[in-house]
C-alpha cells in the first residue's frame, strides 16, 4: 500500500511474478477494495491472496510511531505473516524506518547481531558487488562493521553463488594508515576471522571496478555512497539524451550508437538491482525503491524469492552460530 504509487504498481508486478513463478505464493497485504479493483479479475488460477490491513505507515511517519500505533497496518501485518511463519518473506516499498523497528521488534535479530544492515546489488565492471549498510545505521562501531562483513559474505555466498567472496572495508585510502579509529579496529577483527576472505581497505572508485564482492561501511557512508552513485547515472543518461539531440546529425549518430547506449542504460539501470535485504533479522525482508515501477518491484520480489529457495537466512543463523 506505501511506497510512491502502492497497489497501482504492486498487483500487476505481484501478477506478472507469479505467472513467471507458478510455484510461488503471494499474500498481497493492504486494503482489500483496492487490491481488488487493481487485479480486475486477472489473478484467476494464479496463487494470490489478499490479506485486508486497514491502515497506512506513512512515508514521513517516524518508526517509533508507527510501531505503536500501527498495528493494523499492511506493513505489520506483512511482517508479522513473516514471524507467525504463514509467510517466507516479505517485500515492501514502504517506509524503511518503520520497516526496520517492525523487523526488529516481531523477527527479532540473529545471535550475535546488534543491529540489521540494509545491503544491495551494485553494478560493476566484472558482475556485481554487494554494498552494506546502506543507512540503517548511522553510527556503527568496529563490532558492528565486522557482523557486517560476516552477514555479507553469507549473502553473497548464498544469493551469488560465490565462494570465499573477497571482503573489503570502504576507506579513504587503501593504505593501512588510512582512516579513523574505528574503521582501523574493525579491519583488525575481520582479520581475526580467517574464514573471511579479507582483502583490505578500498576506495570509492573501487566499488564499480568489481574490487570487492562485499563491501563494508557504516550507513552514513553508504548511503551518501548510493545515492551519489545513483543521481550520478541520471546525470550521465540525461546529458546522453541531450547531447544526441542537438542536432540532425547527432541524432544520427545517437541512432547507430543505440545498441551501445541500450547497453550502457541496463548496466547502470537501478531497477535491474531493485531490492535491499534487511540482514540480521530472523526472517527474510526486502525493501524495493519507494518509486520503483512494476519491473523494478518485481526484481525486489526475485530477491526475496533467491533467499528463500537458497537458505539465506538458515545458513546465516548456521554461520553465525558457529561464531558467538
Amino acid at each position: 500500500m506505501s511506497g510512491d504509487f502502492g497497489p497501482h504498481v504492486i498487483v500487476p508486478s505481484a501478477l506478472d511474478f507469479v505467472r513467471r513463478y507458478p510455484d510461488c505464493r503471494l499474500l498481497l497485504v493492504g486494503d482489500a477494495a483496492k487490491i481488488e479493483r487493481q487485479l480486475d479479475g486477472n489473478s484467476a488460477g494464479l496463487q494470490i491472496e489478499i490479506v485486508h490491513a486497514s491502515e497506512v505507515v506513512g512515508m514521513d511517519e517516524k518508526p517509533s510511531t508507527a510501531l505503536r500505533k500501527r498495528k493494523d497496518s499492511s506493513l505489520y501485518r506483512a511482517i508479522s505473516l513473516v514471524s507467525e511463519s504463514k509467510a517466507d518473506a516479505c517485500v515492501s516499498a514502504g517506509n524503511t524506518g518503520a520497516m526496520m523497528a517492525m523487523g526488529r521488534y516481531l523477527l527479532r535479530t540473529h545471535h550475535g547481531i546488534d543491529r540489521p544492515a540494509i545491503a544491495t546489488a551494485l553494478p560493476t565492471s566484472s558482475g556485481s558487488s554487494y554494498m552494506l549498510d546502506l543507512g540503517a545505521n548511522v553510527d556503527c562501531n568496529a563490532d558492528h562493521l565486522l557482523q557486517f562483513a560476516l552477514m555479507g559474505a553469507v549473502l553473497v555466498e548464498t544469493v551469488e553463488g560465490i565462494e570465499s567472496p573477497r571482503v573489503a572495508l570502504l576507506n579513504v585510502g587503501a593504505e593501512e594508515i588510512k582512516g579513523n579509529e574505528q574503521v582501523k579496529l574493525a579491519s583488525r577483527l575481520i582479520q581475526e576471522h580467517s574464514h573471511l576472505n579479507y582483502i583490505g581497505y578500498i576506495e570509492g572508485d573501487d566499488i564499480y571496478a568489481g574490487a570487492a564482492d562485499v563491501v563494508v561501511c557504516d550507513g552514513f557512508v553508504g548511503n551518501i555512497a548510493l545515492k551519489s552513485s545513483e543521481g550520478l547515472a541520471r546525470l550521465m543518461g540525461r546529458s546522453l539524451k541531450t547531447a544526441f539531440h542537438r542536432s540532425l546529425y547527432r541524432k544520427f549518430i545517437g541512432f547507430l550508437a543505440k545498441p551501445v547506449l541500450n547497453e550502457l542504460q541496463q548496466l547502470m539501470d537501478p531497477s535491474r538491482r531493485n531490492g535491499a535485504s534487511l540482514l540480521g533479522l530472523q526472517g527474510i525482508v526486502v525493501k524495493s525503491h519507494g518509486s520503483a515501477n512494476s519491473a523494478c518491484f518485481g526484481h525486489a520480489i526475485e530477491q526475496a524469492r533467491a533467499e528463500v529457495v537458497r537458505g539465506f537466512s538458515h545458513k546465516l543463523n548456521e554461520r553465525l552460530s558457529s561464531l558467538f
